[in-house]
This record gives C-alpha cells, structure tokens and sequence, in this order.
C-alpha cells in the first residue's frame, strides 16, 4: 500500500477514485509524563515521552487508515494529511485522511 502526501505518484495513474478514508486515535496524557513533562518546561528540553507519544499516535492513525484503503481495494492513499484535535482537559485525538485510489504503473 502506497500512502503519499502527493496528489499524484509520477509514473503512475489513477485508474479508480474510492473516496476519503480516515484513520484516527484519541490518546490521554500520563501523569508520569505530566511530572517529567513539567521539570522540562522549567529546565528546557525536548518532551520525549511526548514525542513518542505522538509518534505512537501518528502510527496508529495511519494503520486505522491503511486498513480502511484496504477493505475498499484500495492500493494507495494519495493527498495524506494529519490533524489533532483536543477533546477534554488532556486528552487528544490525531486524525490522519487522504484520498483512496487503485494506481496502475504506466512505464
């Protein structure tokens, strides 16, 4: 499965449009990493257990939306994107959409 922020993969065309799919994971903050997250502010620093956290999350999102592609046959996702969201007071959801297509190579 292809899955590209592009519009269009050279060497490529779109033979079926399938429509948006989406994948998505909401995700609460851990007060562990709340604690760490707060010595970091004062002192400066990359917030890796947040980092990973995300990181975490963007895999998800795009699992969830791989496996969508596939179930309508699918054989890429073009035009990807991501998107977070806060829900509550901690927890976020990130939401990652492209546009589903059968690709053919042309060469």
């Amino acid at each position: 499965m292809l899955i590209t922020n592009l519009e269009i993969v050279p060497g490529h065309r779109i033979t079926r449009h399938l429509g948006l799919v989406q994948g998505s994971t909401v995700r609460a903050k851990h007060v562990g990493r709340d604690i760490m997250a707060g010595f970091k502010n004062i002192f400066g620093g990359e917030l890796k257990a947040y980092t990973e956290l995300l990181q975490e999350s963007r895999e998800e999102a795009l699992t969830r939306m791989k496996q969508q592609a596939e179930a309508i046959g699918a054989n890429a996702v073009l035009n990807v994107r991501f998107s977070t969201s806060s829900l509550t007071q901690g927890a976020a959801e990130l939401f990652a959409y492209g546009t589903a297509v059968v690709l053919e190579e042309t060469r």
